[in-house]
């Protein structure tokens, strides 16, 4: 069993309050075209939508593995993901699957999955005890889109 999350509401408010990212860059705001994918809300853009595109750094311990990468969310609060589960909107979209330990290097157990049966995927490489979480990356362009740990009972 896992739990996905997105960007902590946290994180957003505060790069939503400041304007201005981890890097100290200017968060850039515009309308969605359509299909951005959303870092809060974990589905993609609806055209019209007003996002915000802004440098993040997954929190990880520190370690050369440690990158900020641009990432969408709402320039407003939203009500967040649907569930915890993997995103229904993001099936069959190919993505590569960054497996961490606790040290926060990047583990063997990484792959790159096609979109098919994420959640066997995502059991398999967590099936690796080293394995303390796993980041969701676009294919293409590497971005973070999301954060897979094991569920706690």
């Amino acid at each position: 069993m896992f739990t996905v999350h997105a960007i902590d509401p946290a994180i957003l408010e505060s790069v939503r309050g400041k304007g201005i990212d981890v890097s100290g860059n200017p968060v850039v705001e515009q309308d969605a075209s359509g299909g951005e994918p959303l870092r809060c809300c974990l589905r993609d853009a609806v055209a019209g939508e007003r996002l915000m595109l802004f440098g993040f750094e997954p929190v990880l311990p520190a370690s050369p593995y440690r990158e900020i990468g641009a990432v969408f969310a709402h320039t407003r609060r939203c009500d967040g993901p649907a569930g915890t589960g993997y995103p229904e909107g993001w099936r069959g979209r190919s993505q590569v699957l960054r497996a961490y330990d606790a040290r926060g290097w990047i583990h063997p157990a990484t792959r790159v999955h096609d979109g098919e049966d994420p959640e066997g995927v995502i059991a398999d490489v967590l099936s690796d005890a080293a394995v303390v979480r796993v980041d969701s990356r676009n294919v293409a362009y590497g971005c973070f889109m999301f954060t897979v740990t094991r569920s706690v009972l």
